[in-house]
């Protein structure tokens, strides 16, 4: 990123943690959730920066209560209020944020100005969403699965519906880096682009991991562990709602799907679900439904992310100040 020190870490898209740091981040984010006070970094306390540019639930409680566990204070920032890239440049924003937080959290639409963020911040910059990437929900769904199957190499994976979508990217890439074989599966149209399945594929080379997708949802699910689905119809996407439904329907994860995978399959959803569409009641709510330690797991793994970042990026905490 150029004009941040060499040494501050950020975490903008999944492959910016090696499959080395991915596994030490999943073995902290574990550590913090057995014991939530062990280690408090942001003692002081200091300062996150948490902004919102779209609607949020898990991410701003998660990141609010895992800021506070590790000692620090929770700075909420108003997307709509600050107006950036719009009342005020990235650029700008950025080198105010760095001088009053130890880190930033951003949720928001554009990945290029979350890496405009990170190149001029001088504090580790995390990607609390963007429309291409999702990597803390990714840690917390790994940590999901560790938990539910143990070991994440070799585990089976199908991303099941809209993965021409932020989750569906970065499941091919962190699962690529866990090491697992990861199966997207959508109508034509509803696939990340083929660049994601390359680059997916070059670190599955290195980790012994696989990436693919498969058009039939039966066949994708065939043996899968771990089955994962998201809403059909994103953020800023809600005038296609009825048009996705109708292309979608088949690969809703219901009872009948789900019946294809293994028989002890887990099944995930980041949230918000909606139930009748992406996936029935009936499974949301089921015994294999693991989606509420998912939720919960977005607290432990963020705090691994943060304390991880801040102790490998140059200087005290907030040292863009």
């Amino acid at each position: 990123m150029s004009g941040a020190p060499a040494t501050t870490r950020h975490l903008l898209r999944d492959d910016d943690l090696s499959p080395a740091e991915q596994a030490e981040v999943l073995e902290l984010a574990a550590r913090f959730k057995h014991d939530p006070f062990g280690a408090t970094p942001l003692a002081g306390p200091l300062s996150v920066a948490m902004v919102f540019d779209k609607p949020t639930l898990r991410t701003q409680t998660s990141f609010a209560a895992g800021v506070a566990e590790l000692g620090g204070h929770a700075m909420l920032v108003d997307g709509a209020l600050a107006g950036i890239g719009v009342r005020e440049s990235v650029h700008d924003v950025a080198k105010v944020l760095g001088r009053q937080a130890a880190a930033v959290v951003w949720r928001t639409y554009r990945q290029d100005f979350l890496e405009e963020m990170a190149a001029h911040a001088g504090v580790p910059v995390v990607n609390a969403l963007t429309d291409d990437f999702h990597p803390c929900q990714l840690l917390a769904d790994l940590q999901t699965v560790r938990e539910h199957r143990g070991e994440l190499a070799g585990q089976h994976v199908t991303f099941l519906g809209d993965a021409a979508c932020n989750m569906g990217n970065s499941w091919l890439l962190a699962g690529a880096t866990a090491g697992m074989h990861v199966v997207v599966s959508g109508p034509d149209g509803y696939l990340p682009a083929a660049r994601m399945f390359q680059h997916a594929s070059e670190i599955a080379a290195l980790t012994g991991g696989s990436v693919r997708a498969v058009g039939d949802p039966r066949a994708a699910v065939e043996g899968a562990g771990v089955v994962v689905t998201d809403t059909w119809v994103s953020m800023g996407k809600e005038e296609e709602a009825q048009a996705r439904r109708a292309v979608l329907g088949p690969w809703s994860v219901t009872a009948d799907l789900l019946a294809h995978a293994a028989s002890d399959a887990i099944v995930m959803h980041c949230l918000p679900a909606y139930r009748g569409n992406e996936i029935s009641a009936e499974v949301l709510d089921g015994p294999r439904s693991v989606v509420w330690d998912e939720a919960e797991n977005r607290r432990h793994a963020q705090k691994a992310v943060l304390a991880f970042l801040l102790e490998r990026s140059a200087g005290p905490a907030g040292g863009g100040r």
